[in-house]
């Protein structure tokens, strides 16, 4: 690339008109799909309007369903858990619930890679690829779960092949993050995350409906103890030529960004970050206690309130979260991304408090609707706050890359590139260290008492209102946002 095209984001940035701008016509065949893009400049008005908006609205509403189907593979164990027992595996609450947990482990981990690779490889070909190998265990669960001997071993080897589905989250942010100008990025990444975090309420909704059905069943049918048939394969299976499908139109319909290209060594710089761990522990609070109690309610109203119907209710708290992430970008982008994010931890704190309050204790046998609407109050607050924190990232990392130099000059340009890149790794990394919420709180529930830990959770809400509002909100914060 020129030096011109170099220098050009810097004159955007700072409205200087210039010979070079007036005078820049791109190679349109670049922005077809399944092309590799190398200008891409969402700062610029005129190209945002004439090219940009239609290419990068393309890709996302291609990342979306993607990204939904893989949170339908990371999250199926936590439907499936609950009907091993009735069609003959002899598996104790506390494996069920560490069955439910491993998934998270897996994810959260296979995230912190995925991070990295992501921009590495590019958006469309790391979308596809990522996208169809959650076939194979898929199909392995399909197979496994139809033999009530199936050893203990062998389903915790397909949960944990099950949580790569998690993975996804990170790369598909990264590099979504890359297409939209500033203004945006927070609706953009909010319908992503949000839009894509409803495959959790969508498996929780649809596999109860799905295993009883014998149309689309492959295989034999598991007998309940009354005698109902049931197939509980369907809730494997039904998902595996829909995850051939997107990744086919991810490979020929999304564009790999260029300047979303980055080598490791460049990116590897946040761990020296402050405001990357200061981030990540605020987000470990929001997306962390969402998929984390999206995986574990499921069971823990079948073994709390077991006259209620988890088809029924479990699917609601997971769609309300889902939703209010993109509301809470939107939000944020015009309130302030800390302000929010204090606010919503605030709120998470007093909805873990109630639901304590409605849980059985002793003769009390509890009030499940009283415990199911703070839950729906923990969902919406932690889905607003995934929103926020995920809009103050991108605005922290500029504020401080920028902060004291001139716009319109190269120093000023790099430092405005450097700011994307450490944003978007930033963003992948979080997101990583807060899918181990999907472990660690049905890992709480089959360690402690369901109290107890609910008031663990309260406690680390008030640690990031702390943090949130030091560094973040207050008038005088190191790096308001």
């Amino acid at each position: 690339m020129s030096s011109a095209l170099q220098d050009r984001p810097a004159q955007l940035e700072a409205g200087i008109p210039g010979p070079d701008r007036d005078q820049y016509r791109p190679d349109r065949d670049q922005y077809r799909p399944g092309r590799t893009i190398t200008d891409w400049e969402p700062e610029n008005e005129a190209f945002w309007q004439s090219t940009g908006r239609k290419v990068a609205r393309r890709n996302l509403w291609i990342a979306v369903p993607a990204l939904l189907v893989a949170f339908v593979v990371w999250q199926v164990w936590s439907v499936t858990a609950t009907n091993l027992r009735d069609v003959g595996f002899g598996f104790s609450t506390s494996q069920l619930f560490w069955l439910t947990a491993i998934p998270g482990l897996t994810g959260g981990t296979a995230r912190i890679l995925y991070t990295f690779l992501g921009p590495m490889i590019g958006q469309r070909r790391f979308t596809a690829l990522s996208t169809v190998v959650l076939v194979v265990p898929l199909i392995w669960l399909g197979v496994a779960i139809q033999n009530p001997d199936t050893p203990y071993a062998v389903m915790v080897s397909i949960a944990a092949l099950c949580g790569i589905g998690g993975a996804n989250f990170a790369s598909s942010l990264a590099n979504i993050g890359f297409f939209f100008p500033k203004a945006e990025k927070g609706n953009a990444t909010g319908i992503n995350g949000g839009l894509g975090n409803l495959g959790v309420s969508v498996v929780q909704l649809v596999t109860p409906i799905v295993i009883t059905s014998s149309v689309i069943a492959l295989g034999s049918a598991q007998h309940k103890a009354d005698g109902t048939p049931v197939y509980l394969q369907n809730a494997a299976f039904l998902w595996v030529p829909v995850l051939v499908i997107l990744a086919a139109v991810a490979w020929f319909g999304q564009n790999d960004l260029k300047v979303a290209a980055t080598p490791f060594r460049q990116q590897k710089i946040i761990f020296r970050r402050k405001h990357t761990w200061l981030m990540t522990w605020l987000y470990v609070g929001t997306f962390g206690s969402f998929i984390g109690f999206a995986a574990a309610l499921p069971l823990l109203i079948k073994t709390t309130f077991p006259a209620y119907s988890i088809a029924t209710y479990a699917w609601m708290g997971p769609a309300l979260g889902a939703l209010a992430r993109w509301a809470g970008g939107w939000i944020a982008d015009r309130l302030g991304g800390a302000r929010v994010t204090v606010l919503s931890f605030l709120g998470m704190a007093l909805s873990i408090i109630g639901v304590i309050n409605f849980l059985p204790a002793g003769s009390d046998s509890g009030n499940f609707y009283g415990f199911f609407a703070c839950f729906l109050s923990a969902f919406l607050f932690s889905g607003i706050g995934n929103g926020s924190t995920f809009r103050q990232i991108p605005v922290i990392f500029r504020n401080r890359q920028v902060k004291g130099l001139e716009p319109g000059t190269p120093e000023y340009a790099k430092a405005l590139k450097q700011s994307e890149v450490e944003a978007g790794a930033v963003t992948g990394f979080t997101s990583a260290i807060a899918a181990y919420g999907f472990f660690f709180i049905p890992a709480m529930f089959a360690n402690f008492a369901v109290t107890s830990a609910m008031w663990g959770f309260v406690a680390f809400y008030a640690s990031c209102v702390l943090v949130a509002w030091h560094y973040y909100a207050r008038r005088s914060a190191e790096a308001p946002s």
